[in-house]
Order: C-alpha cells, then structure tokens, then sequence
C-alpha cells in the first residue's frame, strides 16, 4: 500500500462528524416566562439535543425545531495535498403531537477545496422520517423513542450521494435524566437498497451533559459506526464516509471507526437559572437567579479516536 492511499482512507474514515451551531426550538419546550414566578420546570426544560453526528445521533425528545450546520473540515495534506471541505445544512423537526414528529435530518450543500479532485461541489441526499415517543415517564425521567428515516438518493454523485437506491435507517433513542444531569444514546442501521454500491453499516452513539445554566450546558459525546458488509462501488477500499458518505467500499466489513466530542451548549430562548448557591426559602428545591434572555451558540470541539490527520471546525 502506497503512501497516497494510506492517507486516502485515513481521510475517509473520518467522515464528517457535523454540529449544530444553532436550534431555533418553539416556545412549547422554552422555559416559561419571567412574570410565571418561581415553579417547578419539567425535567425536558434543561436538556439539549446531540451535538455531534447529527445526521444520525437522533433526539429522543420530541420537539419543534429549525437547526442550521456549518461544518468546516480540515484535509490532510498528504491526501491529494490537502485542502478545506464546507457544509452548509439545515435540519428541520415538527412535533405533529407531543408523542409523534416529522424530521428532516440531511440535506446541504458541500464544497470540497482540492485541485486534484477537481474541486467538487453539490448537495447531499434528502432524508427525512419520523419518529414516536413510545415511553415518556416524567416521573422517572426517563423516554424511549424509535424512529425511521429513508434517504433519497437525489445527490449529486460528484460529492459521494445520489448513488443506489435510497436506505432505510431504523432507530431507536433514549434520555434520563438525573436532575440536571442527562444521558442521551441512540442505536441504529443504515440499510442500503442497493447493498452492492453502499455499505450496510451500524451506528451507536452516547452523550453526557449536565445543565449549569443555559448559557452553559457541557457534555461529552462518543459515536461509533461498523461496517457490517462490502460493496462493490469501491472495490479494495478499507474506509468510509460514516456520518454523511456511504461510499459502497470493497474490503470494510468489521471495520469499526469512533469518534468522540467535548463541547458546550448556549441555549438563545428561555430562562437562566445559573447554578450560583442562592435557593428560595419557600421553595428549597429550586434556584432563583433568573436572567434575561440573549445570543449563544455551540462550540464544539471534535477529535478522533485514531489516524485523525485534521479536525473539523463548528461555528
């Protein structure tokens, strides 16, 4: 194995680990408003969506909400010399009941910077499905949701989609709370169509977070993804796109890759009950430092689990 193609799927094998850099979330699930006083909020109020591996990291809570992507990721320059990828998406959600919502979670647009692949540009598959809050226990903190998604193989082939038939991406995803402290996972199988031009591949992903106040809500998140059959679009290839490209790679079954997140979240809407030692007499439970409402947004910082030769840039 030349040099060259070593680094080709060290490349590769990264994928692209996107973020949301902002969640627009309707006011059903905001916190309520300054004049409603001091009262209990629903364990919901202070947890967030995955941060990392949007695509396919899916909520488990049902919520209304607008979130644009930006991704800007680095290329090694020992892969074709280098260069910059960019994308730009947005992921809508539509909680139709508070048990029942619509997601549309991939689409964009995606500019390569790389001469010697003749600096490609185009958007990706369309994806959407829905997904059903099958366990929603308040008491226990605690909901189970599974979902379906199918992407639309209407891409363009110059950016790795619009390839296959389509593929079907059966999940399932859980939240508990303890207090403020969440644990989000997620289980699911991207099931290609066409299995000889896209790999079939799992995916498992978990995060941590722990509210403080919403201007800052750390986590820590780890995604996996395992290839569980070879395709024949790229025959000898022993990588993948993972999160956003499914290459159909020739020699990738078993294969698994990880990667795992630190970051913080800022929320725009809502309350901010910051974390600072001062309780109400009348309500010792509960914390009273409210603050008005303004700007934020994510900050993510990605590394990968091995041969990571460059990082991704979230803003």
């Amino acid at each position: 194995m030349d040099h060259q193609t070593h680094s080709q799927r060290r490349w590769l094998r990264i994928g692209l680990s996107a973020c949301a850099a902002v969640s627009l979330i309707s006011a059903a699930h905001a916190a309520p408003p300054a004049d409603a006083g001091i009262q209990a909020a629903s364990w919901k109020d202070h947890t967030i969506a995955p941060v990392t591996n949007p695509i396919f990291f899916e909520d488990a809570q049902i919520r209304s909400e607008i979130r644009p992507i930006f991704v800007h990721h680095t290329i090694d320059n020992n892969f074709l010399g280098g260069g910059t990828a960019q994308l730009y998406a947005v992921q809508v959600r539509w909680a139709i009941t508070d048990r029942l919502a619509l997601i549309a979670t991939q689409d964009g647009y995606f500019d390569v910077n790389n001469d010697a692949l003749g600096n490609p540009d185009g958007f990706f598959d369309l994806a959407a499905g829905l997904k059903y809050a099958l366990i929603d226990n308040p008491a226990a903190e605690f909901i189970l949701t599974p979902g379906l998604t199918f992407h639309i193989p209407s891409g363009n082939r110059d950016v790795f989609h619009g390839r296959g038939g389509g593929e079907f991406n059966p999940f399932i995803s859980f939240q508990k709370g303890f207090g403020d402290l969440h644990v989000s996972g997620n289980l699911g199988l991207r099931i290609p169509i066409t299995n000889n031009e896209q790999n079939v591949m799992a995916h498992y992903s978990l995060m941590v977070d722990y509210y403080t106040c919403r201007w800052f809500i750390p986590f820590v998140s780890a995604n996996f993804w395992t290839n569980l059959s070879d395709g024949n679009n790229m025959p000898g290839l022993r990588g993948n796109g993972y999160d956003v490209l499914n290459l159909g790679a020739g020699d990738v079954n078993g294969v698994t890759q990880g990667m795992v997140g630190l970051g913080f979240r800022s929320r725009i809407l809502g309350q901010s009950r910051c974390r600072r030692g001062l309780r109400d007499r009348r309500h010792p439970s509960l914390w009273t430092d409210e603050q008005p409402s303004h700007l934020g947004c994510v900050h993510p910082l990605l590394s990968g689990m091995k041969n990571l030769p460059a990082g991704n840039r979230v803003c």
